[in-house]
């Protein structure tokens, strides 16, 4: 009788994808941790593949280069940003207010490392198509969704509700902006003065 030989292991397309997702996701923490350390124009693709644990030409079967990368990990930080954003929707504009404080200048996103990564992504922005559009779309989201919190608002002291969301996104990217680079200016006080300058815009 022939030996039965052990069966051959499947390979399925989710098995395929779950691998491929989990190397795109340490490329993706290692190009973070590398802007953060030394920032984006002095990474290189080889800092970024060994950051991943693979070798420069491994991580370009994933993607196109270091540019692909950022564009693509920068879509997808600003969405997760844009999905919890609009989960404090369901709350009294009061309350949105300091949730939005709270995620800007409290939460992970909040820390000086972070917000100096994201000044990375702006800057990188400016000469990149790809990045433009996406900083683009979610500055627009951003200021829409200001826009639905004065609108409710009890009264409009700068304004009307398009204008002061333009005015409140302008003072949340300049205090974090501040943040980063001004040391009299801590995230508990920009946290403060974030609050309350869009509780007097908004009339409360």
């Amino acid at each position: 009788m022939p030996s039965q030989q052990p069966p051959t292991p499947v390979t399925t397309t989710r098995t395929r994808d779950s691998r491929g997702e989990r190397r795109r996701r340490k490329i993706f923490k290692s190009l973070h941790d590398c802007i953060i350390r030394k920032g984006y124009v002095k990474t290189t693709l080889a800092d970024i593949a060994e950051g991943a644990g693979m070798s420069a030409s491994h991580l370009l079967y994933y993607f196109n280069g270091k540019e692909d990368i950022l564009e693509q990990y920068f879509q997808n930080v600003s969405m997760r940003f844009l999905e919890r954003i609009e989960e404090f929707s369901q709350h009294p504009a009061p309350e949105q207010i300091g949730l939005l404080a709270d995620f800007w200048f409290k939460s992970e996103t909040g820390t000086k490392l972070e917000i100096g990564f994201m000044l990375e992504c702006f800057g990188a922005a400016v000469h990149d198509d790809v990045l433009r559009v996406t900083k683009a779309d979610f500055d627009m989201r951003c200021k829409s969704y200001l826009c639905r919190i004065f609108e409710v608002a009890p009264s409009l002291p700068v304004g009307n509700a398009g204008d002061s969301a333009e005015i409140a996104y302008s003072i949340m990217i300049g205090l974090r902006s501040a943040v980063y680079f001004d040391d009299d200016i801590t995230l508990e006080h920009a946290h403060r003065l974030f609050i309350n300058t869009l509780n007097r815009m908004c009339g409360l």
